[in-house]
């Protein structure tokens, strides 16, 4: 499987110390946590429209625009693409019925 994601958030922690001016990846990062999460709606909204609209090369851009938004927030929020891939690992084979009732209610 390819290690984009894990490049992309290399390259999203190496951008956190660029200037805000020359940099989206600082400049979405100043926002702090709020303000990447905000953005982060936004373009999972415009996915959503994308796959109601069935417009299968207009979800695929928007949905690397929600990985990257994604990856950002994370960063934002001092939390490691290592560590949500590790959940989804521990997830793994189990029904998503039974681990969504193991959580006591989420």
């Amino acid at each position: 499987m390819s290690d984009i994601l894990q490049r992309l958030a290399a390259t999203i922690a190496a951008r956190a110390g660029a200037d805000p001016a020359t940099s989206y990846t600082a400049a979405l990062l100043a926002r702090g946590p709020a303000g990447c999460a905000e953005k982060f709606g936004e373009e999972a909204g415009e996915a959503m429209v994308e796959a109601e609209k069935g417009d299968r090369a207009a979800l695929t851009r928007e949905g690397a625009d929600v990985l990257y938004h994604f990856l950002v927030m994370l960063a934002a929020s001092g939390v490691a693409l290592d560590d949500v891939l590790g959940e989804l690992e521990r997830r793994e084979g189990v029904s998503g019925i039974a681990e969504k009732a193991s959580r006591g209610g989420d």
